[in-house]
């Protein structure tokens, strides 16, 4: 089961975000494993994986998993717009070497219970025995997925083996710390709390940049180092988030281009000058 820190990567891309730049993937496991996580969820929010055909999705899986072999555990996101694409991911991460498969509901339509149960029924029967984790994200997904379908999930889905959640507040988070299910925090103010509670570990995306500032809170969770990686993590979303955690990895000496995947947009000069400076005042010695 997948247990402690773990950094929602981002993807390596080039020439404007139309290819994968594969030659990143090495370097960037490196950094990640030298920063103390012990995986990555690959090709999630932060990787921009709904912004990437299926065929670049699994070829990027197919380096992750390469990459970061024997040092870093790989949960691969499949969640996509439709059912056969998820299964297809799903399969295809099973298929690959991953160690887990993570899908969010898919975006833009408002599911009901039963499309919402048959979607993750088919992703989590196309990696088994691989152990699935339903992706709760409401912001992203444009819904919460209740709690009533991920407990009905549970019997139809012997692999099922916890949930990430992003959702925040606590109040919104605390509803999946469902007693026999893994769950892994999201939002990295929640860390301590949601640790406390009863969660394993955390995915996040402030470890795409920062992995040893995240993976030592999560090894001893408090609500001060919480705090500090909230802050942390607010001062990052001011920025375009992808452009900005690129930036943050090229700064710290990394060979991540900074190029996005359209619509989403690279950094402005000005950008750049105050994430120079942000990444000065959180890393002083560096």
């Amino acid at each position: 089961m997948i247990r402690g820190a773990l950094a929602a990567s981002v993807t390596p891309l080039r020439e404007g975000g139309a290819s994968l730049d594969e030659e990143a993937f090495g370097p960037l496991a490196d950094f990640l494993s030298a920063g103390g996580v012990e995986g990555v969820l690959a090709l999630g929010t932060t990787g921009e994986g709904i912004l990437l055909l299926v065929a670049e999705r699994r070829r990027a899986l197919e380096s992750f998993v390469a990459a970061g072999r024997g040092r870093l555990r790989v949960v691969a996101h499949c969640g996509a717009q439709t059912t056969a694409a998820t299964v297809e991911l799903a399969a295809h991460a099973a298929e690959a070497g991953a160690d887990a498969v993570a899908v969010i509901g898919p975006p833009y339509f408002a599911l009901d219970d039963e499309a919402l149960l048959a979607h993750f029924a088919a992703a989590a029967a196309a990696c088994s025995p691989l152990p699935f984790y339903v992706y709760e994200f409401a912001r992203a997904s444009g819904y919460a997925v209740p709690v009533s379908v991920v407990e009905r999930l549970r019997a139809k889905a012997a692999n099922l083996a916890g949930l990430k959640v992003s959702d925040a507040p606590f109040e919104r988070f605390a509803p999946y710390l469902i007693e026999g299910l893994d769950v892994l925090v999201g939002p990295e103010a929640l860390i301590h709390e949601g640790m406390a509670g009863g969660a394993v570990g955390a995915v996040s995306g402030l470890a795409a940049a920062f992995p040893e500032l995240v993976s030592e809170v999560v090894r001893k969770p408090t609500a001060e180092g919480a705090a500090r990686l909230g802050a942390l993590r607010a001062s990052v979303e001011g920025f375009p988030r992808h452009a900005a955690l690129k930036f943050l990895l090229a700064g710290r000496g990394v060979p991540i281009r900074k190029d996005v995947r359209p619509p989403l947009r690279q950094l402005r000069a000005d950008e750049r000058s105050a994430l120079e400076t942000l990444l000065a005042e959180v890393l002083p010695k560096q």
